[in-house]
């Protein structure tokens, strides 16, 4: 018994040598279906640092929104379902892993048999034990590892979808406490704006008692009154649900005691990205990282399908030692071996060895595909945020002009109508004139704020906690 485990471990040795040839195809990686450089200005706050290096306690200043962000990051249930998905693809792979490997199993066991014949009965007992491998598939054509290596794939692919939801989730509660911060301003002006018409309503309503103005003056002070009051519920709702959205972003209520909230006005976000951006840096992304994980998966699982023409060739192995006494199991001299190599060759499939190469051919060709389709959409999303850079900003400074005119308008519509000059036509149309103003630089820079959270998103910036 001694002498054949050394043929047996040699035996098993050799057989892990085998396997040196792979059918999977060379992977390359698809051309850039995008120019080599992306539009836009010279940026000149944060020249020099690109957003994926740029941490998102650093890029968000606001330590309220600093707080929502780690409270999402902590509890998010989407957040924490992607994590969960990337154990399991994990799993998958170490199961995958481990099929390149013999499983080798020990057993034992006990006969009791009892014989009848002529000159009687006969009870004899046997005792065994043995250790060895069963059908333990030698990976001679690369098979299981182009499964392994596929599963590889998929479960770093899977990784990247996991970042790629946290840079999301980031934006995400950036945006809505934007939103939140800006409805919250809308409120305050159109309760301003209630107010002042309220104010001018009684008024009317003073001068219409005692004869002065007119029953259209008043009507028309009423209509500005009602529709004060309905902006005013309807700010009122959106800030409801945007506050319902933080919770829901969050994975619960928010506590009570977070830190203050910094105004819109003074929000300050830097610029998360040097003049002269190449192209290619969007390939860092994490979704575009994916969609080559994902790619690279198809083309093993190329290989894994070619290997199927090809004989699998499986080894059971087994070596041990049986006694008539259970005490001299291990010090007798009577041992048992057995070693079955086992060889199946396809015949005839019907075609399906046919069809799963071309499936697996099929699917490579659909996520080069949807790679560059990502690198595709990564550039707009690009392009169209560094496009706002400068024209939100533009836009902003008009509208803030146009604020101030309208500011002038009212107070001389207000004057000329006290003179008696101008109907209270004139001051409700520069009244209104004033609101949409006041509304319109609120909204210009809620949007411009958000272009530049998207950009920063865009170009994977929100990954890490600090730069």
């Amino acid at each position: 018994m001694k002498t054949d485990k050394p043929i047996l471990a040699a035996t098993l040795l050799l057989a892990l040598a085998l396997g040196g040839c792979s059918f999977a195809p060379a992977f390359t990686r698809p051309e850039s279906p995008v120019s080599a450089t992306l539009p836009g200005e010279a940026l000149t706050d944060q020249a020099g640092v690109l957003a994926a290096e740029l941490g998102w306690r650093d890029f968000f200043a606001d330590p309220r929104l600093q707080a929502i962000i780690e409270l999402a990051l902590k509890n998010n249930r989407d957040l924490r379902e992607t994590a969960l998905n990337v154990e399991a693809f994990q799993a998958q792979y170490r199961i995958q892993r481990a099929q390149l490997l013999p499983t080798v199993d020990g057993g034992g066991g006990y006969v009791k048999q009892r014989t009848l014949g002529p000159g009687g009965h006969a009870t004899s007992e046997a005792y065994s034990a043995s250790v060895g491998v069963t059908a333990w598939e030698i990976d001679f054509f690369g098979r299981i590892r182009s499964l392994r290596d596929q599963a590889l794939e998929e479960y770093l692919a899977m990784e990247e979808n996991r970042r790629s939801a946290h840079i999301s989730l980031v934006a995400e509660v950036a945006r809505a406490y934007l939103t939140w911060l800006a409805d919250r301003q809308l409120l305050a002006i159109t309760e301003d704006t209630a107010a002042n018409e309220q104010a001018s309503y009684d008024l009317i309503k003073q001068r219409y008692d005692e004869g002065v103005a007119t029953q259209i003056d008043l009507a028309q002070a009423e209509t500005g009154l009602q529709t004060a009051r309905a902006n005013l519920a309807q700010y009122r709702r959106l800030l409801a649900q945007e506050e319902n959205l933080l919770t829901l972003l969050a994975g619960g209520p928010l506590p009570d005691d977070l830190p203050p909230c910094t105004d819109l006005t003074a929000q300050a976000l830097l610029d998360p990205v040097p003049a002269g951006l190449r192209s290619d840096l969007l390939l860092q992304r994490p979704d575009i990282m994916a969609a080559e994980h994902t790619l690279r998966a198809a083309n093993a699982s190329i290989g894994a399908a070619r290997a199927a023409f090809f004989p699998a060739i499986s080894l059971t192995a087994d070596a041990g030692v049986i006694s008539a006494e259970a005490s001299d199991l291990f010090d007798g001299d009577s041992g048992s071996w057995l070693f079955a190599p086992t060889l199946r060759l396809p015949i005839f499939t019907g075609g399906r060895l046919s069809a799963q190469l071309d499936l697996a051919e099929v699917r490579k060709e659909i996520a080069v595909t949807r790679y560059e389709q990502a690198i595709q959409t990564a550039f707009r999303e690009t392009a169209d945020a560094l496009a706002g850079i400068r024209t939100f900003g533009e836009q902003l400074q008009a509208e803030e002009l146009g604020l101030q005119a309208n500011q002038t308008y009212y107070a001389l519509a207000r004057e000329r109508y006290d003179q008696g000059v101008d109907s209270y036509l004139v001051v409700l149309d520069a009244q209104r004139s004033l609101y949409r103003a006041r509304q319109s630089v609120v909204v210009i820079r809620l949007a411009r704020l958000v272009n530049r959270v998207n950009l920063y998103k865009v170009l994977g910036g929100g990954w890490q906690e600090r730069s």
